[in-house]
């Protein structure tokens, strides 16, 4: 996004918004309000049930279970037996599951292992028989576009490679636009992997010719790899770690080339108990990370980007993308997971639209991403009213820092947090989240603090209709804040409004003026 944005007079603030009007009684959103996924992997089975925002949905229920149905596929053709009962019973409790939740019936997708086992056909009518669950078994290209079209909903401004890996095979998508392009699929899986004849060396050659070939067929000209796939993901988390990284939450966690080299050589200098002592990661996960390093470790080499960064969205979340309908998909997962929060749990809902045109005159024109995110913090800002009022600064903090919103980078995390932080506590000195404020510069710290207590001001300075009571006006070159009170507002500038204006006017580092009627 480009440019500027002022937006709207306080008069036209109900009428005019760039991210369009709440969804919230549109049918077509509303019939995605709950819906549950199932996607059958070679390693894990899992059962998600999306809830709420129907463009930033929450997790209503998560449950996953690590069956191994594609351990040695590669050797026998044939479905893990053991895996092949426990995915058979994950599913069974799924379908019952669904039931007692009284949603519609679970979409459910097979990937490599079933698509690829002699026995899949057999597994995928006993499931059927047995539950009443279909399973939508997909080839490799229809995998790939899945995990894509997660990766775009929860990341809408992709562009670059989606590399998915799951237990026996390797996807990559070409996004770019909102859309994707060309697809490939490989048997890169770990659990294929494990099954390549010969030594170590023989293996990296293997997945070197592989991995060029891919090259071949997609071209490298991608500056963003974007990972999907939990075996990544514990190559993530395993990167924070030797980075003593902050801020534990892999969606959008950015990565360089070089210093995930460092990651990958670490990790294999390391006994794997030590590393999963160090950040709780499954044994079963942990078992397939030194292969899984090995194929990034050839992906950083064939495709050279400048960035690789972590989806914790994929094929579940494609699904989810596949139902909604263009205009849906075309909104701000941010504000529309902002706008259920505030409609559930703030005092007032609608408040925070007004809350934003009252305090914008301070910054005047903004970017469009600085623009969203102060209309986030705004929408958010009385959801903790719940907590107890020593907590509900610390609250807002951790609730957006480690909430699972999409389309927010980890230092947008931290601003926003701080920003709401600020809305309810003047100074931040001595808080435990002092670490989290190093992925901002000096300049974000200073922002976030000022729309803290502006938002602190504005929120109780008139409950109602803020612009109905004043209007602000910053003017930088004369280090002056001015509040203009009308009739109304100057009956309600009491002393705790007072002493909030002078606050917001101190962090600014201007002197405060109030006009009277």
């Amino acid at each position: 996004m480009t440019g500027k944005t002022e937006g709207p007079t306080l008069a036209q603030a109900d009428e005019w918004d760039p991210f369009g009007k709440p969804l919230f009684d549109d049918p077509g959103a509303r019939a995605l309000s709950r819906v549950g996924v199932v996607d059958v992997g070679s390693n894990s089975v899992r059962m998600v049930v999306f809830d709420g925002a129907a463009r930033s949905p929450a997790y209503f229920y998560n449950e996953k279970v690590m069956a191994g149905l594609g351990q040695g596929l590669a050797e026998t053709g044939r479905l893990n037996p053991r895996g092949r009962e426990r995915a058979f019973a994950a599913l069974r409790r799924f379908a019952l599951l669904a039931k007692g939740m009284g949603i519609a019936p679970l979409t459910c997708v097979a990937t490599a292992a079933v698509r690829d086992a002699e026995d899949g056909p057999e597994f995928q009518a006993l499931v059927e028989r047995e539950t009443g669950l279909h399973l939508h078994v997909i080839d490799g290209a229809e995998e790939a576009r899945l995990s894509a079209q997660g990766v775009l909903l929860g990341w809408p401004e992709a562009d670059g490679l989606i590399c998915d890996i799951g237990g026996n095979s390797m996807e990559l998508a070409e996004v770019r636009r909102g859309r994707v392009w060309r697809r490939v699929t490989s048997q890169l899986g770990p659990f294929r992997l494990q099954q390549v004849p010969g030594g170590r060396k023989e293996l990296i050659s293997h997945i070197k010719e592989v991995v060029t070939d891919l090259a071949a067929q997609m071209g490298t000209d991608y500056e963003r790899i974007y990972l999907v796939g939990g075996s990544w993901r514990a190559i993530a988390r395993l990167d924070m770690e030797r980075r003593a990284y902050p801020l534990l939450v892999l969606h959008e966690y950015r990565m360089e080339p070089e210093g995930l080299i460092k990651t990958l050589d670490w990790i294999e200098k390391n006994e794997l108990a030590d590393l999963r002592a160090r950040t709780g990661i499954s044994n079963a996960r942990m078992e397939l990370v030194p292969l899984a390093s090995l194929v990034l470790r050839e992906l950083i080499e064939s495709f050279t980007p400048k960035e690789i960064d972590i989806s914790s969205y994929g094929i579940r979340e494609g699904l989810l993308y596949e139902q909604m309908p263009e205009r849906l998909r075309r909104r701000d997962p941010l504000i529309e997971a902002c706008r259920h929060a505030e409609r559930s749990m703030s005092r007032m809902p609608g408040f925070g639209k007004k809350l934003h045109a009252f305090i914008q005159p301070i910054w005047g024109q903004v970017t469009p991403e600085k623009y969203r995110l102060m209309r986030a913090a705004c929408l958010l800002h009385d959801t903790t009213w719940r907590t107890h009022p020593d907590y509900r600064a610390e609250a807002c903090f951790d609730n957006v820092t480690r909430a699972n919103m999409a389309a927010l980078s980890h230092p947008e995390r931290v601003f926003l947090g701080l920003a709401l932080l600020h809305r309810y506590k003047n100074s931040r000195a001595g808080s435990r989240f002092e670490p989290l404020f190093s992925l901002l510069t000096p300049e974000q710290i200073q922002e976030a603090e000022v729309l803290g207590k502006a938002m602190r001001f504005g929120a109780m300075f008139a409950i109602h209709e803020p612009q109905d009571a004043g209007a602000l006006d910053y003017k930088p070159k004369k280090n002056l804040l001015e509040l203009r009170l009308t009739k109304r507002g100057a009956g309600l500038f009491g002393e705790v409004a007072e002493a909030r204006f002078a606050s917001l006017a101190t962090a600014l580092k201007a002197e405060p003026k109030v006009i009277l009627p």
